[in-house]
């Protein structure tokens, strides 16, 4: 997919150089940045919500129980036939 920004002269200019060092063009540096805040900020969450499910299991399981769905069996559902017509 491609997408388009725009810089000021100064930022590309320190963009393009830092690509530069380490072997990417500018397109693959904007990449690489976006893509690490991107999976940063997946991997902090993921984390957030581990801990708060292993605090609080004891309450989850106390309110919710094993059964998450209630009246759902694990047969699927039957229908009746349809009057022919």
């Amino acid at each position: 997919m491609q997408t388009n920004i725009r810089l000021d002269e100064d930022v590309k200019a320190a963009a393009e150089e830092r690509a530069k060092r380490r072997g990417l063009t500018l397109q693959g540096y904007v990449a690489d940045l976006i893509e690490a805040d991107v999976n940063h900020s997946r991997a902090a969450f993921m984390a957030g919500a581990a801990s708060f499910l292993a605090a609080y299991t004891d309450v989850l399981d106390d309110e919710v129980g094993e059964d998450r769905h209630p009246g759902r069996t694990d047969k699927p559902a039957q229908t009746a036939p349809r009057d022919a017509a």
